[in-house]
């Protein structure tokens, strides 16, 4: 089974790395200095209360050199996803999977959803629809992402927490190829169950990241501080709500209500949402995908969304400040 990552950057490097350690035949498409060291020294995993490992790795910022693959596993920002699918296409075959491993609401979320929206693409993720026209629906398998890690230095990964990393077919179905990919994570020490129900799982992550992420860029506040200040856990919450109800009109269920994911989110401690981060290296941010997918969603269903609707016009202006948002 040859299994590809498509941005092995924190997470995909994790993954890599796990996969490289259990004898996989893993290879992954990076850029950079991250990928000249691990194309000269290997790929070195820090694990908590583990010594340092360091595995040999094949890595390529050209995925034709690295042939057709069974599994390619796109780790990237959502909005670099588009741009590099004629890359992607390079190591798909007729019997390959892509598994969609990108934070905010998919690109392919309205495939074999059944109902009125059925077949719906999104702009805000899709644009051109590149993604379905140019991979297809059908060749996805989706997966939420739940480690955090981070690249500490060129070619050096440091895990910070979580193995999860859920898998789900757009109709719910538990079929050979998720079955064999969760199998295959297993082995390598992930935690990789397979959900009749992806979306339920997208919409509880996203409720954080779509309030979370942009009320921390817009106040420089860190989880801690945005999820009890007496001022931002009201707009959190507001956003929440409002995301809530196009979520429930899609049929999607939430195991937690507001108040618990908001407690969840201050327990995290003075973290720095991935948004901010972005913003402090001078990197695009997940606005799109992230809020402005909810916002298009709540279009669709005819939900008023007028407190995400606000913060998204600000967090759009921050960023084009910022020279980081077109």
């Amino acid at each position: 089974m040859k299994v590809c990552i498509f941005g092995a950057g924190a997470i995909g490097g994790y993954m890599g790395a796990k996969l490289a350690q259990a004898g996989a035949d893993v290879s992954l498409v990076a850029r950079g200095p991250h990928l000249a060291a691990m194309q000269d020294k290997g790929l070195t995993l820090l694990e908590h209360g583990s010594e340092p490992v360091t595995v040999p790795v094949k890595a390529s910022e050209d995925p034709a050199k690295l042939g057709v693959q069974d599994y390619v596993i796109v780790t990237l920002k959502a909005h670099s996803v588009p741009p590099v699918v004629p890359l992607l296409k390079q190591l798909l075959g007729p019997n390959s999977t892509l598994v969609s491993g990108v934070n905010g609401v998919p690109w392919w979320y309205f495939h074999k959803i059944g109902g009125p929206f059925e077949g719906t693409r999104l702009a805000t993720v899709d644009p051109g629809n590149a993604q379905w026209d140019g991979i297809g629906p059908d060749n996805v398998l989706g997966c939420v992402v739940y480690p955090a890690a981070e690249v500490s230095e060129p070619g050096t990964v440091r895990h910070l927490e979580g193995n999860r990393f859920s898998l789900g077919e757009p109709d719910g179905t538990k079929s050979d190829r998720a079955l064999a990919l969760s199998k295959l994570l297993i082995t390598a020490g992930l935690k990789a169950p397979v959900r009749p129900k992806l979306r339920d799982e997208i919409w509880v992550k996203l409720w954080g990241n779509l309030s979370f992420n942009p009320i921390s860029v817009l106040t420089d506040a860190t989880l801690d501080v945005l999820c009890t200040d007496v001022g931002t856990r009201p707009v959190a919450r507001a956003m929440m709500v409002e995301a809530q109800t196009i979520a429930e009109k899609l049929g999607v269920k939430f195991p937690i209500d507001v108040d618990r994911r908001l407690d969840g989110g201050a327990a995290v401690g003075a973290h720095r949402t991935s948004m901010l981060q972005d913003l402090d290296a001078g990197r695009p941010m997940e606005i799109d995908a992230l809020v402005g997918a909810v916002k298009e969603l709540g279009v669709l269903t005819g939900t008023a969304t007028p407190t995400l609707d606000a913060v998204l016009a600000l967090v759009q202006l921050r960023a084009r400040s910022a020279g980081l948002y077109p």
